[in-house]
């Protein structure tokens, strides 16, 4: 009897150090960010190498990178569709593809439709407030009366389109960001926001005379059909398994704006409300005023 206990007790000691000996510290993954959104270097306005940040891969939803999908619209390979109701916009490929970006969308975004043409390409531009913003809030605008020059702290980012229809002025832009968190949502204002890394490749592959259709409500809702707006203040379409339940399914709307995350922007001094009782979101006045 006695042997036994000590059997016992010394295959229990054993398997106890056993377990003891063989335990591992537990490493959680660490979500990797895809080569086309990772740090590079860039030439500045003045010459300079500037390092164009990584974007972090909690922004990096399946909508908003940059994928190749099927197409089902009439334009044609090569013409820029702008979506600002399901926050996309197209580069259309050959073969019924397209390469798909995911946006960021302010009111002005929605304030245009129809199709013009790139007739202006500027690589690390620079921005002025319209004079009548500078009249009607100086307090916000005055100071940039000289304009702001071309940088990372320019609310346009690093490349812009300028568009263009019947060779008048729309004031329609697609641009970069200086908030990445925004993309994929509704802004406060301004026109259209890529990753920086999707707008300096995008950049690249398109020539002034480029086309660019941008899709109306109707048009939206016809090739994308109804979107579903989710607490994070992103659109997914209505019914896919991935949205949380209790999001309210709603047809794309020039109201639906909720405010994006917070701008870490020395020129951050305007505050909004947002939907769904959030905190107040802090916005830079030179972020949220781009025409």
């Amino acid at each position: 009897m006695m042997m036994r206990l000590v059997t016992l007790f010394t295959a229990l000691a054993l398997g106890l150090a056993a377990c003891g000996n063989n335990s591992q510290p537990m490493t959680l993954a660490t979500p990797s960010v895809p080569e086309a959104y990772q740090a590079r270097v860039d030439t500045g306005p003045n010459g300079e190498p500037v390092q164009i940040p990584a974007i972090r891969a909690a922004y990096l939803t399946e909508r908003n990178q940059r994928q190749q999908v099927p197409y089902n619209g009439p334009e044609a390979p090569g013409t820029i569709v702008v979506d600002p109701y399901a926050r996309v916009l197209y580069h259309v490929q050959p073969g019924g593809q397209a390469m798909r970006y995911g946006v960021a969308v302010g009111r002005a975004g929605t304030g245009y439709a129809g199709t013009a043409t790139i007739a202006r390409k500027a690589a690390w531009p620079s921005w002025r407030p319209t004079d009548n913003m500078i009249r009607t809030q100086p307090d916000l605008y005055a100071q940039f009366a000289g304009g702001l020059s071309g940088g990372l702290h320019n609310p346009l980012g690093p490349r812009a389109l300028y568009l263009y229809e019947g060779g008048r002025d729309t004031y329609y832009r697609i641009h970069g960001t200086m908030d990445p968190s925004s993309v994929g949502k509704a802004t406060s204002a301004g026109c259209i926001r890529l990753f920086n890394q999707d707008i300096m490749d995008l950049f690249g592959q398109v020539s002034n005379g480029t086309t660019v259709h941008v899709r109306s409500q109707a048009e939206s809702l016809r090739y994308e059909g109804p979107m579903t707006e989710t607490p994070e203040g992103y659109v997914e379409p209505a019914g896919q398994p991935s949205v949380p339940a209790g999001a309210a399914a709603l047809a794309p709307t020039a109201a639906a704006y909720p405010a994006t995350s917070m701008v870490t922007d020395p020129y951050a001094v305007t505050t909004i409300s947002t939907p769904y009782s959030a905190p107040v979101t802090t916005i830079s006045p030179v972020e949220s005023a781009v025409q």
